[in-house]
């Protein structure tokens, strides 16, 4: 498995395309991308060349405001679908292998089932659209205390859907934080979700901080995924304590699990 570095929470002392080198000097193997800019696409298209450092996920956008993302927004499926088309064109400059999908949070009047339904649609959409293209598509379900009202909180829930959804392109965005705080056992969520995981990120709780800060036990974790076959990236995506630079002593020990 390879470390890769969100660089949208990891090395923000400096300018986002000049993290990409920052990563690099760090001892990443690449990086990923939540939200990036399409004016800034080109310039991070040469940064990733000139370093070496492929930009391996990004997100498709959020929305705007306070949004936490469209798939499930039954008022929102022209704007999730120009999403969609913004992403798989920015994704294909940037030579991105994966895209990930956040649910959001849906009006507090809305109907579940439709915003299930919803969702659904959506992600067999982005599928096609990405597939098309050569791009795995990822679906995200994070806790909700860190995103109240956020529509796809829970392990179950997103494999249901992905279930439903049946489509051969969509895969599950497995975060190691946002999984310990909603799952009672973290391994054996890791070995429930195996068929379905796509990509995997981690931080450490609470306080989504770098791995030594919290409580998850991190060899026991990676062992568990080693135990499902996962061999694709694994990201760093946690908000350092201090200096970026100055709190990745935790890497020496992390790879080691990892070789």
């Amino acid at each position: 498995m390879q470390l890769v570095a969100n660089i949208s929470m990891l090395f923000t002392e400096l300018p986002l395309v000049q993290r990409l080198s920052a990563a690099r000097d760090g001892g990443f193997d690449g990086v990923e991308i939540q939200f990036p800019d399409a004016d800034e696409t080109e310039a991070l298209r040469a940064e990733s060349v000139a370093t070496g450092m492929p930009v391996v996920l990004i997100n498709v956008p959020r929305g705007t405001g306070d949004a936490v993302g469209l798939a499930a927004l039954p008022d929102s499926q022209s704007d999730f679908r120009a999403a969609v088309a913004r992403t798989a064109q920015q994704a294909a400059a940037l030579s991105v292998r994966k895209v990930n999908i956040l649910a959001g949070r849906p009006p507090a009047d809305a109907d579940p089932a439709l915003c299930r339904q919803v969702l659904i649609s959506n992600l067999r959409h982005a599928a096609d659209v990405m597939g098309d293209i050569g791009l795995r598509v990822m679906v995200e379900p994070v806790n909700p205390g860190d995103v109240p009202g956020f529509f796809l909180t829970s392990l179950d829930a997103a494999l249901d859907v992905l279930d439903e959804a049946a489509h051969p392109n969509l895969f599950l965005q497995f975060d190691f934080y946002h999984m310990s705080i909603t799952e009672p056992d973290l391994c054996a969520a890791i070995a429930r979700a195996a068929p379905r995981i796509g990509h995997v990120q981690f931080a450490d709780t609470h306080g989504r901080h770098e791995p030594g800060s919290g409580d998850i036990d991190f060899t026991a974790a990676v062992r568990a995924l080693r135990q499902t076959g996962y061999d694709d990236v694994i990201s760093a995506e946690y908000r350092p304590a201090g200096d970026t630079k100055a709190g990745l002593e935790w890497m020496d020990g992390f790879r080691k699990m990892l070789s």
